[in-house]
């Protein structure tokens, strides 16, 4: 088949093939990209659709709502919650999980979505993103809260779409990770970035360095060796990266290697990591793992961690598996005791970075 001819619903058609509840689930993924389309296209316009701008409200993680977030929110709930396919579905955006309406028919999948990952990016026309997770109920009652808290070892599907130059949905069943670009012109997914492969090796790296002062030590250790270069012990130069969403570093992670690090830190006890376990870590997750990939909270895979609450933060690591592995190894070193000092003129008593501030 060639492969620009192969589009989202011939894809889905071909990978679930001989897989339990295949023609609902490839359903429900298709009504997902009809909301990308329409996520897609409001994005797009911009300042021209009246569409920027913040709405004066809060959601439950106590961020400011941009219109886009309300508005994409209500794009993936209208476009999946009719079709008898979902029992619930659970956002960002909301406190609790959305419970389908009476008078639609109830489904055997949950799902959990971010409608708009980096929004505080769209009044400057950085790329954003929608990032979803589906999850099976076999239950017939209505599902509950505990429902939604399966690990992410659980899902079945897992994505996301990028709205950049171009949109692209990035998409996993458990059968490798597989990218699919928007022809705009017949309104379809097309693949175009079939069986996508992580490099095991890298030499970039993403993370927020003005968060420094709070990182634990094994996070600065890793960091120095690399601001360190070819001159430190690893040998090689590498570059940095942070763009603020993470749909545009994990695409980029997807498309050439390298690491992303939302690292547990200091800089508020009540938040043990900035991203939400069950719709932002868990399904990249998945992704990061099916295209060769790993991913940690430093200390244990995330895919394997056991969801305490719907909005739960979490520490996330991820990219190319001999960085990430390396990482994980410091924290392990770390709590054992057993990692040797180190100094960097970036950390010493004459720098920004004071060693009190150090974990």
């Amino acid at each position: 088949m060639h492969l620009g001819r192969t589009t989202l619903s011939k894809f889905l058609i071909q990978q679930l093939k001989g897989i339990e509840g295949a023609s609902d689930l490839a359903a429900l993924l298709i009504d997902v990209a009809a909301a990308t389309k329409t996520i897609s296209s409001m994005t797009a316009k911009g300042a021209l659709g009246g569409y920027l701008g913040e709405v004066g409200n809060t959601n439950v993680q106590g961020e400011s709502q941009k219109k886009l977030d309300v508005l994409a929110d209500d794009a993936m709930i209208r476009s999946c919650e009719w079709g008898g396919l979902v029992a619930g579905m659970a956002s960002e955006e909301l406190d609790e999980p959305y419970a389908i309406p009476d008078e639609f028919q109830r489904g055997n999948y949950l799902l959990v979505f971010d409608p708009l990952d980096g929004s505080s990016n769209t009044d400057v026309n950085v790329s954003v993103g929608t990032i979803f997770s589906v999850l099976r109920h076999d239950k017939a009652e209505a599902p509950v809260t505990a429902d939604y808290l399966q690990t992410g070892r659980k899902q079945v599907a897992a994505g996301y779409a990028i709205y950049g130059p171009a949109t692209m949905l990035v998409l996993t069943v458990g059968k490798g990770t597989h990218g699919f670009t928007l022809d705009r012109e017949i309104g379809n997914y097309i693949l175009t970035h079939p069986n996508l492969a992580i490099p095991e090796d890298t030499n970039e790296f993403a993370i927020n360095t003005s968060n420094a002062r709070f990182w634990e030590s094994p996070v600065h250790r890793y960091v120095t060796e690399c601001q360190a270069g070819r001159a430190g012990e690893r040998g090689r130069d590498f570059n940095m990266r942070w763009i603020a969403s993470m749909v545009a570093e994990v695409h980029r992670i997807l498309m050439r290697g390298g690491v992303f690090m939302y690292p547990k830190d200091t800089k508020d006890s009540a938040k043990p990591g900035r991203l939400r376990l069950m719709y932002e870590a868990n399904p990249i997750s998945f992704l990061i793992e099916q295209a060769g990939g790993l991913s940690t909270t430093g200390r244990k895979y995330l895919l394997d961690v056991v969801p305490e609450g719907l909005h739960q933060r979490i520490p996330v690591i991820l990219g190319s598996r001999n960085e990430v592995a390396r990482i994980e190894r410091y924290h392990l070193e770390h709590d054992a005791g057993t990692d040797r000092p180190f100094e960097s003129p970036l950390f010493n008593e004459r720098s920004l970075f004071r060693p009190e501030a150090r974990v």
